[in-house]
């Protein structure tokens, strides 16, 4: 759970500045940020628990409400980043959308450098047509990920990673094995 403060102004500014810091051939900023906070990010929560009632075809438990509801409020600062690729002569659409995810992993190691706590998500509201025009995102744009940004209220616990043995390979020659 993240509570407040998180990061405003100055201090935010830095961080996004840090966030945009990332490999893009061609210099075309093929990402957008989009912040919810205070009052927006509740009244975007309630047309959300609106949008999943109206899918479900009746209403939602409490929980199931108050879950769709706080879903841009839970945190003081959720900082949407929006792919923005397009087709271009000379840089792929992966490349683009790659340019995206390092912003994204930039966005949270600058909030965690501060001192604050990042959580990334995405949830089905990154993918769902009605859910992404509340939001402020365009049909032609995709979501990397929802950045949840607080102070920690408690310690993170860890998750299982992958043994590097796994993982980790040395380069060999064709044929020299």
């Amino acid at each position: 759970m993240l509570a407040a403060p998180a990061p405003e102004g100055a201090e935010l500014d830095a961080i996004l500045s840090a966030a945009i810091r990332v490999p893009d051939h061609g210099k075309l900023a093929p990402w957008r940020f989009i912040l919810y906070r205070g009052e927006p990010a509740e009244r975007i929560g309630a047309a959300l628990a609106a949008l999943a009632e109206r899918r479900e075809d009746g209403p939602l438990s409490e929980t199931r409400r108050r879950v769709e509801a706080t879903r841009f409020s839970r945190s003081p600062l959720v900082v949407a980043v929006v792919s923005t690729s397009k087709e271009h002569v000379k840089i792929p659409v992966w490349e683009q959308v790659l340019s995206g995810g390092a912003a994204a992993m930039n966005l949270a190691n600058a909030v965690h450098a501060k001192g604050y706590a990042a959580n990334w998500v995405t949830e089905w509201v990154a993918y769902d047509d009605e859910a992404k025009a509340i939001l402020g995102i365009r049909p032609d744009e995709k979501v990397v990920g929802f950045i949840h940004v607080g102070t920690p209220q408690e310690p993170p616990s860890e998750r299982p990673r992958p043994a590097l043995a796994d993982v980790v390979s040395e380069a060999r020659v064709p044929g020299e094995e």
